[in-house]
């Protein structure tokens, strides 16, 4: 049965489900879907899919997800940074508002889902560790930059396009002098309109009397009122026949069963992509679900996150959706709403789907214009300025990292960005990697403390020389320490004992041990003693299967205090300073 559960957590939050969270979840619902519809019909314009499509991406995906994802409050379907690398992805192999585009889509989904699925029942969430801060910081950043430069050409009513972001402000200047002034008096309103409902509604309401709760809520139904508004003006001032550019008929009816291609040559073509969609979408999705999860002291199974986007995403697939994940817009509403289970997003998926069965002729004179300026206001408050600035103050290596990744999704793709941002990053890794920390170090007065010799006032010896290695000894920085030892040794005439101070050192692989070996017989042949201490036990337990400690010239030490105690005396001289050292007075 735990195993039963554990792969299925609906069993376990199933059995304390009782009226009062029925009801959270019921209200949470209501909000979510009554935001959900206008975000879906968006995002699908987006992705370059026929509208409805977003509203299919947004029903079966919720359901799968409440029965095997372990987040009580995410709330699954079509995300912005998705969406632009499906329509990148979908674009490369076939043309918009093609059949064969559609099939690409929601092939996507598919393998997106599988692959999603295989990670989590491997446990390799890990994987999503590849994408450090800076390089997913740089790639969101990007990305907002680019859906909102592509969504421009439909507030100004023109034509426009472009792959990469210096194509797309060209084809825009270009064009710029065809701007329809009807589909800009539509545009401009609602943008200015939804950037007002994110920050002044809410006080707005609290002003004319309504509670707290009831206002922020209200406030989160603003694209709601936009789409409303918008369609009431284009039927008062037959703005449909003025050029302006509507939506038009949305098909009725529940999501059609769908079958993803099984061309292998199209799967060879999108493998790559789906893959890279499969774990931008984790990333984001696990990182809104530990973040609401925290604030109720719940948790999250990563592992099982993956097999739930990938249960959704495969549903999404054969219910002629495309790639979907974890949003943090409207998670954080649902989570703000009062959800207490994955319910509620079963629930919203059944308003969805009557809003599929009843609503979509309502829609039918909703302005692109509408949605447009529903995506541009979304995507913008993921455009983070203020962090380069700060990776550059604490670490140019991370900065060059972000820096990269967004420069080359700008100029060459989101594929590419990713790519980019993970290369560069697992390149800075290994070269810092490659140059360790390691420090020369002395005892501080009056304890058994060792410091840096250049950041402290210490007390050293002329024939003891300490160094301490902050990093375990692997084939990437074998050789550097070689080099470095040799060369503190060849600086000091006078020595006759080295100590490696390994506190640090976790591990020592066959290059790190061929490399101690070498320093050791070096030293040998100069009449110096090589020397360890602090080395861990599991550390130890693997030298000790070698040859190395029978023909080491030293020992191993348990502290670094009591070796420098020692060999400090072995000069030859007046030991009477060392003794007042080992007794602390020194």
């Amino acid at each position: 049965m735990n195993i039963l559960s554990r792969h299925l957590p609906i069993l376990e939050w199933g059995r304390t489900y009782d009226r009062t969270v029925l009801s959270n979840d019921l209200m949470a619902a209501v909000i979510v879907t009554i935001m959900l519809i206008p975000q879906s019909l968006a995002y699908a314009l987006l992705a370059g899919l026929p509208p409805v499509v977003g509203l299919y991406a947004s029903i079966l995906p919720l359901v799968f997800y409440a029965i095997f994802g372990t987040s009580r409050t995410l709330a699954v379907g079509p995300v912005a940074v998705v969406s632009l690398m499906t329509a990148s992805a979908a674009g490369a192999v076939a043309d918009q508002g093609t059949a064969q585009y559609l099939e690409a889509a929601i092939t996507l989904a598919a393998l997106s889902g599988i692959m999603l699925a295989i990670l989590g029942l491997l446990r390799a969430g890990f994987l999503a560790n590849l994408l450090s801060h800076p390089v997913i910081s740089g790639f969101i950043t990007a990305s907002g930059i680019l859906i909102a430069t592509s969504q421009l050409k439909h507030i100004l009513g023109v034509q426009a396009g472009g792959d990469n972001w210096p194509d797309m402000l060209a084809s825009l200047a270009s064009a710029i002098v065809d701007t329809n002034p009807w589909t800009l008096a539509v545009g401009i309103p609602a943008t200015l309109f939804l950037f007002w409902v994110r920050k002044g509604a809410k006080p707005a309401l609290q002003v004319i009397g309504l509670p707290k709760r009831a206002a922020e809520m209200t406030a989160k139904a603003g694209p709601v009122a936009a789409v409303a508004l918008t369609i009431l003006a284009v039927l008062a001032f037959d703005l449909d026949g003025r050029g302006v550019n509507l939506v038009g008929a949305i098909p009725q009816g529940l999501p059609p069963f769908a079958v993803p291609s099984t061309d292998l040559s199209l799967i060879e073509k999108l493998w790559v992509p789906a893959l890279l969609i499969s774990i931008i979408g984790f990333v984001e999705s696990v990182s809104v679900a530990q973040t609401l999860a925290a604030k109720r002291r719940q948790r999250i199974t990563p592992d099982q996150e993956l097999i739930g986007l990938g249960a959704a995403n495969i549903a999404s697939a054969f219910s002629g959706g495309y790639p979907v994940t974890g949003g943090f817009a409207r998670s954080a509403v649902n989570f703000d709403a009062g959800a207490q289970t994955p319910a509620a997003g079963a629930y919203t998926a059944i308003g969805i789907a009557l809003a599929t069965l009843f609503l979509t002729p309502l829609l039918f004179s909703l302005p692109v214009a509408t949605l447009a300026a529903t995506i541009i206001v979304a995507v913008l408050s993921l455009v983070d300025l203020k962090t380069p600035g700060r990776l550059w103050r604490y670490s140019k290596a991370d900065f060059a990292a972000h820096a990269a990744t967004i420069g080359i999704t700008l100029w060459a793709g989101v594929e590419l960005g990713v790519i980019a941002g993970v290369a560069v990053g697992l390149l800075l890794y290994l070269w810092r990697a490659s140059r360790p920390h390691a420090a020369i170090v002395g005892r501080v007065p009056e304890t058994e403390h060792f410091r840096n010799v250049d950041r402290h006032r210490v007390f050293t010896v002329p024939h003891v020389l300490s160094i301490r290695i902050d990093e375990s000894l692997t084939y990437l920085n074998a050789r550097w320490l070689e080099e470095y030892v040799l060369e503190r040794v060849a600086e000091r005439p006078k020595l006759r004992h080295v100590i490696l101070m390994c506190s640090a050192v976790n591990e020592i692989d066959a290059s790190g041990l061929e490399s101690l070996e070498a320093i050791n017989h070096r030293l040998a042949d100069g009449n110096i003693g090589l020397h360890l201490s602090e080395v861990k036990g599991p550390v130890t337990d693997r030298l000790k299967r070698t040859h190395f400690l029978d023909d080491l010239h030293g020992r191993i030490y348990l502290s670094q205090d009591r070796a420098f105690v020692e060999l400090a005396k072995d000069d030859g001289l007046d030991t009477a300073p060392i003794d007042d050292l080992a007794r602390g007075m020194i």
